[in-house]
């Protein structure tokens, strides 16, 4: 854990150098951490041994959002993502959230939910009896196969019994076991213990179990960050505090009431939370998975966020979602530049690595609406996309940023029109 201030002015300015440099003495990185940091990170031969019918690596930039305080705690926070301005962004809306006291988050209890399918049930009440009846059993027999889960305090929490009488198959059961994974994300540990758990169910009620795996809607298992932003922090030219904060509030709305704006909406929230979960070798499908489908959790989907402006004309923002992530095992323990990625993150638990993304998640939908709502979103993303463009069409590194400069000065952001000015100004 780091004393150090996430404020660092001006950071976007230095080498690349220059910043890891920073990065390594904020995270206490030694020599071998930093090299892997700054691109000597996963080698072919680790690849192999990670996926299947390995040819190489592929890469992805990394960059460091800035300005985080979570509880009080100051993180730099690691961001493996390739689209231009979300790491600005981030770091600008952590800058506004950071003057009315940062972020507040916290996060449930890390319990997944392992499935049961359970079919050719001759009788639906009697079933869903001798399931609640043999509830203990099914629990000690579900403790009994992950010793080191329970001794650290995790383990099956309970059991709930879910009937389908009418399905395109027929009446079916579905039994949820509740576990509790600690600082694992969870899906081997809870995938053996349905597996392990389906013929002793099949045997007491003489039904035929199908599918055993667990959820990734873990609704168990959420996490939720809140804010509140000083509506003077919000004035632009031409756009005041106080009305920029309604604007925002207004934004918001749109997508609580119109799936085809949350869906973009909430995309635009996972730029963030991706970007951090796959710079820590967490996966990114499942968070993605589980926050769309906990976004339609009431029958339409809907934002994952709430901004309004609160009794004191200051704009409030809150986000709850599940987030199944880990700290311990797979990708996270295994790649090379996860392991550093979570040195400098410095999380002691996986309940607070949620924690870290969710307030990323809150932060990019705040840059995000804040843009959409006044200057418009393209203004500032062009402007860091032309530099994409600049490369795109030939740029050598000496190149890239004075032909990117043009480009916005000529309001022409295209491939056509940069190959057309490395022709004339080379």
């Amino acid at each position: 854990m780091t004393d150090n201030s996430s404020r660092l002015p001006g950071f976007y300015k230095k080498s690349i150098a220059e910043r890891a440099d920073i990065t390594a003495e904020w995270a206490g990185l030694n020599e071998t951490e930093k090299r892997i940091l700054t691109g000597s990170g996963l080698s072919v031969g680790q690849a192999d041994h990670m996926s299947e019918n390995v040819v190489g690596t592929f890469s992805l930039p990394l960059g460091i959002a800035t300005n985080f305080q979570i509880n009080g705690r100051d993180y730099l926070i690691p961001m493996s993502i390739e689209e231009p301005s979300v790491v600005a962004a981030i770091s600008h809306a952590a800058k506004l959230i950071r003057a009315g006291g940062g972020f507040h988050a916290a996060a449930a209890d890390p319990v997944m939910i392992g499935q049961i399918q359970l079919l050719d049930i001759p009788d639906m009440d009697a079933t869903l009896n001798i399931l609640r009846e043999n509830e203990k059993e099914l629990l000690e027999c579900a403790t009994c196969y992950d010793k080191m889960i329970v001794k650290l305090g995790g383990g099956p929490r309970g059991f709930e019994f879910r009937p389908f009488p009418d399905t395109p198959v027929g009446p079916m059961i579905i039994i949820h076991l509740l576990y509790d994974t600690r600082d694992a994300m969870g899906a081997n540990a809870v995938n053996t213990a349905v597996e392990q758990l389906a013929p002793l169910i099949a045997k007491l009620t003489g039904g035929r179990t199908l599918l055993r795996i667990l959820s990734n809607l873990a609704d168990q298992r959420t996490v939720t960050a809140r804010c509140v932003i000083p509506a003077e922090q919000l004035a632009i030219k031409g756009i005041s505090g106080t009305e920029a904060a309604q604007h925002i509030a207004e934004a918001n709305a749109f997508a609580v009431v119109d799936p085809y704006r949350a869906a973009t909406h909430n995309k635009g929230i996972m730029n963030g939370i991706d970007a951090i979960v796959m710079a820590t070798g967490n996966d990114w499908r499942a968070i993605e998975a589980g926050a769309h489908a906990y976004a339609a959790r009431n029958g339409r989907y809907s934002s994952l966020t709430d901004w309004h402006v609160n009794e004191e004309g200051d704009l409030y923002g809150e986000i709850t979602l599940p987030m199944a992530v880990g700290t311990v095992g797979g990708a996270t323990k295994v790649h090379p530049s996860a392991k550093v990625v979570m040195k400098i993150l410095g999380v002691e638990s996986a309940q607070e690595l949620a924690m870290v993304m969710a307030c990323v998640g809150l932060a990019q939908n705040l840059a995000a609406i804040k843009a959409l709502s006044s200057v418009g979103i393209q203004q500032g993303h062009m402007r860091l996309h032309a530099r994409q463009i600049a490369v795109a069409a030939g740029a050598d590194s000496s190149q890239v940023q004075r032909i990117a400069n043009q480009l916005v000065a000529d309001k022409q952001i295209n491939v056509a029109h940069a190959q057309e000015l490395l022709i004339t100004h080379p």
